[in-house]
């Protein structure tokens, strides 16, 4: 079974979408597990109605103080029972056939190796894949690795849940939230792959009040956990280019929070020398 997971804060407007894209999958073998995470609209009554409601799936909803989607993430994976944990935002749906396709994919992979699940596609609502993929059907990889492969944009991930209770979330007293990529490149550097295939599982809205339209501003208010996602990316990412860029993102926020180089370089276990050559290299290919 999969656990459709979701993080709802004052979506009480847009949820219907998802909850009708979940009643029409063409498998059911699947719970949804909703994570209220402070929400003050009636986001509660839609689920007091949904859950009387008969349906082929369980819908466990849980209220929780606003904390960020990363604790609401954390909480869902504790609630889950699913052996597969697929998170879709309050603001996406799926495509009818969503699950029926995850399960297909996850029944291909080989009992050797680490994995950690399979990804598929993220679509617009007009069917147009979201970012860049690989030519065929299916390709193995990390999401360190992603790069080789020309996977570029967000895709629909989707972990063994007990690979995800292994690399929880970092909170930060007063942050709200950390980027996703801080786990699951986590997972990466252990070795667990992703088996990637071209098919769609989730039609993305982007929203105006959405944490992918407002990147700068959630960057300003949670520096901490921006200081921990760069430290991680420069010593696990694939590559000198994207570490030295890893470097330089976070000699910005550090700086600007009051350290000074010699502490910098201290935290981020390099030398002077090192941070020098991240700047450099900031000012000859500019940011990535």
């Amino acid at each position: 079974m999969i656990t459709v997971f979701t993080p709802a804060y004052n979506r009480a407007y847009i949820l219907p979408a998802l909850y009708t894209s979940l009643r029409r999958q063409t498998v059911k073998e699947f719970e949804w597990v909703v994570v209220d995470d402070g929400s003050t609209d009636n986001t509660s009554t839609l689920f007091e109605a949904w859950q009387k409601e008969e349906s082929a799936f369980s819908i466990v909803y849980v209220r929780q103080e606003n904390g960020g989607k990363h604790r609401a993430i954390n909480r869902g994976v504790q609630l889950a029972h699913g052996e597969l944990f697929l998170i879709v935002d309050s603001d996406d749906h799926l495509v009818d056939n969503a699950i029926e396709t995850v399960l297909k994919w996850t029944k291909t992979l080989p009992q050797e190796g680490k994995w950690g699940g399979v990804a598929g596609l993220r679509i617009r609502a007009d069917g147009t894949p979201i970012g860049n993929s690989f030519k065929g059907d299916f390709a193995d990889a990390t999401s360190l690795e992603r790069e080789k492969l020309h996977i570029e944009g967000d895709k629909a991930e989707v972990f063994y849940t007990d690979v995800l209770r292994r690399f929880p979330f970092p909170a930060f007293e007063g942050e709200k939230f950390i980027t996703e990529s801080a786990v699951w490149y986590a997972i990466a550097a252990e070795g667990y792959q992703l088996r990637w295939f071209n098919e769609p599982v989730i039609v993305c809205e982007y929203l105006e009040d959405g944490l992918t339209r407002n990147a700068e501003e959630v960057k300003k208010r949670n520096p901490l956990g921006y200081l921990y996602y760069y430290d991680l990316c420069h010593r696990v990412q694939k590559g000198a280019k994207r570490k030295l860029a890893a470097i330089c993102h976070y000699y910005e926020i550090a700086s600007t929070h009051g350290r000074d180089k010699k502490q910098i370089c201290r935290e981020l276990k390099i030398s002077r020398f090192t941070l020098c050559v991240a700047q450099i290299a900031k000012k000859i290919f500019g940011k990535s």
